[in-house]
C-alpha cells in the first residue's frame, strides 16, 4: 500500500471475501488492470474461482513471490538511494485509494479517497482517541474496508503509534493469545468479532488493553457488559461510513453516552433532511474534510461521481441531541412501512438480538397484500418463536408492528466478510422460502 503511493500509483482495495461478481464489478468500476497478491493467501483463502474469474476478464495477476525471485541487489540499491523522498510527487486533493462500499444492499460502489480525506480522517480521530507512542494498536480488521486502512493502519501511524496486523478477524482463539503477547493497548473491533474474542478468552488475554473501538454495526448492550466485567474494558462505540474515510462521531473516554454513537469529528457539518414517517431525528448528510472525491460504478467504468456540494448522503436516519450526540436509528432503505407506519427493521434486530445473543440474525421486509409490508425475521436459533418475541416486545413495550409476521431458522444467516448481515443474500432466500417472486419484491 505505501510502497504503491510512493511511485504515484492508486491502490484499490479489494474485498477478497466479497466473491467473485463484486470482485469482477469492482475492479470494472476502478478500471483496474492488474491484481497484486500472494500465492499463499490465494491458497489458503481459497481464492482460486476468483483469480479465475479475473482472469477471464483480463486483468493481470501478480504474485509478490514470482516478483520477489526476479529481484537483484541492484534493485535493492536503487531502492535505497532515494531515502524516504516518494518517486512521484502528489497533491493533497489527488486520489490515494479506492475503497468499496460492503454490498450489503446491492452492487459494491467504487469510493475515491484524496490524501487529504484519509490524512484528515486520521487527524480528526487522533484528538479524539489521545493516542501515544506507548500504545501498541493490534489491527485484525481488514484494510479493504476504511475501518481498518484509516483507523486501524493510517490513524496510529500518523500518530507514531506502533501497528500489528493480522490478516483475519475470525480466529478466535488466536487473536486474544496475540493481543496478550504483544502487549497491545487499543484494540478495534466490529459487535460480532468482538462477541467471538470474549467467549475464547481468557481474562488475562486483554490486560493490557485501555481501549477497546467498536464500529460498522451496533454493539450490543450484552458485548459491553461482557468486556467491562470480565475484562474491565469499556468499549468506545462510533460510527462512520466509508465515503467519509470512515470517522463521522466517537465516544471518547471523556464524552461517552450510552446508546449514541458520539459526537461529530471536527471540522464536520452535519444536517438532517426530513423523512415522512419519521418523527424524530431525520436522514443524514455530512460535509467535511474527509468526505470522498466521488464515486466510481461498475455502469460508467473510471466516470468520478463527486458528492453534490461536497454533502454526501448517508442513507442514515439519526437523531442528535441537545449535547451533539447521535443515535443511529436505522437506514433509510431498512424501515418498512407497515398499516401506514414507519418501523425500523435495525430497532427489530435489537430485540432479536436479545432474544439470541449469541448468533447473528437479520430482519427483512416482503411484501404484503394487505398491510403494505411485512417483517420476517431469519435466525440460526429455533428458540427464536413468532411467540417468544412477541413476549419480549410486550415486556420492552414495543409496538406489535415491530413483531415479525415470519420466523425462518437457518443453518447459517449470510454475512459479508466484515460481519455485517449480507441483505442481498437474505432477502433473495427470503424470497425462495416463502415462495415469492422477484418482481413482486
Amino acid at each position: 500500500f505505501f510502497a504503491l503511493q510512493g511511485i504515484g500509483r492508486v491502490p484499490a482495495m479489494l474485498n477478497y471475501s466479497a466473491g467473485p461478481t463484486n470482485i469482477v464489478a469492482a475492479c470494472t468500476a476502478a478500471e483496474v488492470r492488474t491484481v497484486l497478491t500472494s500465492r499463499t493467501f490465494v491458497e489458503k483463502a481459497r481464492l482460486g474461482p476468483v483469480v479465475e474469474a479475473l482472469q477471464a476478464r483480463g486483468i493481470a495477476i501478480r504474485y509478490m513471490e514470482d516478483v520477489r525471485a526476479t529481484v537483484t541487489i541492484w534493485d535493492k540499491v536503487s531502492g535505497v538511494l532515494p531515502g524516504p523522498k516518494p518517486r512521484v510527487r502528489r497533491a493533497p486533493g489527488d486520489p490515494a485509494a479506492i475503497l468499496f462500499t460492503s454490498g450489503s444492499e446491492g452492487m459494491p460502489k467504487g469510493v475515491v479517497l484524496s490524501h487529504r480525506n484519509m490524512l484528515a480522517n486520521a487527524v480528526q480521530s487522533l484528538t479524539r482517541v489521545a493516542a501515544h507512542g506507548e500504545d501498541k494498536v493490534f489491527n485484525v480488521l481488514p484494510v479493504f474496508h476504511s475501518f481498518g486502512l484509516t483507523a486501524g493502519l493510517v490513524m496510529p501511524l500518523t500518530g507514531g503509534v506502533p501497528v500489528y496486523l493480522y490478516p483475519s478477524p475470525l480466529h478466535y482463539r488466536i487473536v486474544p493469545e496475540l493481543v496478550y503477547q504483544t502487549n497491545a493497548t487499543i484494540l478495534f473491533g466490529t459487535d460480532t468479532f468482538l462477541k467471538g474474542y470474549a467467549r475464547a478468552a481468557h481474562p488475562y488475554d486483554l490486560h493490557s488493553v485501555r481501549l477497546i473501538l467498536a464500529g460498522a454495526e451496533a454493539v450490543k448492550s450484552t458485548t459491553r457488559e461482557t468486556y467491562m466485567q470480565r475484562f474491565g474494558v469499556r468499549i468506545l462505540e462510533g460510527y462512520g461510513v466509508t465515503e467519509a474515510a470512515p470517522v463521522i462521531a466517537i465516544n471518547t473516554p471523556l464524552a461517552n453516552k450510552a446508546g449514541t454513537v458520539g459526537r461529530m469529528s471536527p471540522l464536520m457539518e452535519a444536517r438532517l433532511e426530513p423523512v415522512p414517517g419519521i418523527v424524530e431525528g431525520g436522514r443524514l448528510y455530512v460535509r467535511g474534510p474527509n468526505v470522498m472525491l466521488g464515486y466510481l460504478r461498475a455502469e460508467a467504468p473510471g466516470v468520478l461521481e463527486p458528492p453534490a456540494a461536497g454533502w454526501h448522503d448517508t442513507g442514515d436516519i439519526v437523531a442528535i441531541d441537545a449535547q451533539g450526540y447521535i443515535t443511529i436509528k436505522g437506514r433509510a432503505k431498512r424501515f418498512a412501512k407497515i398499516a401506514g407506519e414507519m418501523v425500523s427493521l435495525s430497532a427489530v434486530e435489537a430485540l432479536a438480538a436479545e432474544l439470541s445473543p449469541d448468533v447473528v440474525s437479520a430482519v427483512v421486509a416482503v411484501p404484503d397484500a394487505r398491510k403494505g409490508e411485512r417483517l420476517v425475521l431469519v435466525t440460526p436459533d429455533p428458540r427464536a418463536t413468532r411467540s417468544a418475541f412477541q413476549t419480549l416486545a410486550r415486556t420492552k413495550g414495543a409496538t406489535e408492528l415491530m413483531v415479525p409476521a415470519d420466523v425462518l431458522v437457518l443453518d447459517k444467516v449470510p454475512v459479508l466478510g466484515s460481519g455485517k448481515a449480507d441483505y442481498v443474500a437474505i432477502l433473495e432466500l427470503v424470497r425462495d422460502k416463502l415462495g415469492l417472486s422477484t418482481q413482486a419484491a
